[in-house]
């Protein structure tokens, strides 16, 4: 096994520097790098005895140990997972790496206390650390001084916009970069922009920040792009119009035009946007739900859309968002399978699962999935510009054989195009979203 010139570089980075951000762009082998880095540190340099990943469930339970095998690492793994039980069991194993899910590190935290065990920690997609109110990063920064080396990974540092880099840069050199504090980071590159009162909405990034910020980073960050470095298939992303009914258009208009008016004022706020924004885009898929929570089926258009695209390909993959988006994909296609578990991701990749229906919010960072199949369906799009490159992303990585399609299933005339007007202007989520609302209140208004 041999490491490509830029991985050996950004190996290096981490055996040099007790604190590293390998900021590297989906596919470009993160885990892969950072392995070789730790069987050094433990195997060759003795620097280091043990070993804590910390990353989203499905990586913990899958990516990193099925890493260690792929490549023949003379490492051990312990998944710290599960129930208590089960944790405390795992905790109990010697091993070289101990892998848990961002969701239970709280309680790990807590169970070790002082009696902190790991020399080293590695934080998989390091962008879930993003927020400094968070619990994780707070019981994570209270134990920082006690970790001796600490390396972040992630494709998407910053996925809604600048402010998401002070908490993930305090772990790593505990403010000597960006501040002690948000405040102090706030005050040297931000000025405050909507707000009321002394509540502030949103920060304004000055003029420079960007640069300024990026170069005061660099020595501990290294931050690569995919079309640098690998030379991957092409990937073709490929709208489908979905076309309702006359007499479901205007349904869809007049179920759109009560709910905007049914707010108190114009002056709409993220959480009353994204309950409007999640009620026109289960109509758009052709369900939604009654006054009694039932799911009530309102046209088929997606899934007959969906049904063409399958029936021309060995494997598909299909995004969803809605509970009732899944109930109806299962009743359609009764043979699909959902991604829950390590099982499903070997299936998946051996060539056995025609039908992958997979929710981005629980995949979309750093399962390898490309070898099972090319084609990938949104049957339910996302605002979020982060889950959505990351979910893409499964299959358009390092090792896929083949062009990767990603088909958009867009109901005409609905919310999705302003969706995908979004995703394709690169948009963050929640401003995207509060445009396009906004845009509602203006037209019934």
């Amino acid at each position: 096994m041999r490491l490509r010139p830029y991985q050996e570089y950004a190996c290096r980075e981490i055996i040099k520097n007790p604190a590293c951000g390998l900021f590297l762009d989906m596919g470009l082998g993160k885990s892969l790098t950072t392995l070789t880095a730790i069987d050094y540190l433990i195997n060759d340099a003795f620097e280091v005895g043990k070993v804590l990943v910390v990353a989203p469930l499905r990586v913990a339970e899958t990516t990193w140990p099925d890493e260690v095998e792929k490549w023949g690492f003379n490492l051990t793994v312990s998944k710290v997972l599960g129930p208590a039980r089960k944790r405390e069991q795992a905790l109990q194993v010697e091993a070289d790496i101990y892998t848990i899910n961002r969701e239970n590190l709280v309680w790990l935290i807590e169970r070790m206390g002082r009696g902190w065990p790991f020399d080293m920690v590695v934080i998989d997609e390091s962008s879930g650390f993003k927020n400094h109110q968070a619990k994780r990063f707070k019981a994570l920064k209270r134990i920082r001084p006690l970790i001796k080396r600490l390396v972040e990974l992630t494709g998407t540092p910053s996925p809604n916009g600048l402010m998401d880099l002070w908490s993930q840069l305090y772990l790593l050199d505990r403010g000597q970069r960006l501040g002690k504090t948000i405040g102090e980071y706030r005050r040297r590159w931000f000025y405050p922009g909507a707000g009321q009162g002394h509540i502030v909405y949103n920060w304004v990034p000055k003029d420079g920040a960007k640069e300024g910020i990026y170069a005061a980073i660099s020595d501990i960050c290294v931050s690569m792009k995919s079309e640098d470095y690998l030379s991957l298939p092409p990937v073709v992303y490929n709208p489908v119009k979905v076309a309702l009914s006359d007499n479901e258009m205007a349904e869809y208009k007049r179920f759109e035009r009560n709910l905007v008016l049914s707010l108190p004022d114009s002056d709409i706020v993220a959480t009353t946007a994204a309950t409007l924004s999640n009620k026109l885009m289960q109509f758009a898929n052709g369900c939604c739900y009654d006054e009694n929570g039932a799911a009530v089926q309102i046209h088929h258009h997606k899934l007959d859309a969906l049904a063409e695209i399958v029936e021309d390909n060995e494997t598909v993959m299909v995004f969803y968002w809605f509970r009732h988006d899944l109930a109806m994909l299962k009743s359609r296609f009764p043979n699909a399978r959902e991604l829950k578990n390590a099982q499903d991701i070997r299936d998946w990749n051996a060539g056995k699962i025609p039908l992958l229906l997979v929710h981005p919010a629980s995949a979309g960072h750093g399962l390898n999935l490309q070898d099972g199949g090319s084609v990938a369906i949104w049957y339910s799009l996302t605002w979020s510009l982060e889950l959505y490159q990351q979910a893409n992303k499964r299959l358009h990585r390092s090792g896929q054989q083949k062009t990767v399609i990603i088909h958009q299933l867009i109901a005409k005339g609905t919310i999705d195009e302003d969706v995908m007007q979004a995703l394709d202007g690169k948009r963050i989520g929640q401003d995207g979203l509060m445009e396009a609302i906004k845009a509602r209140i203006k037209r019934y208004s």
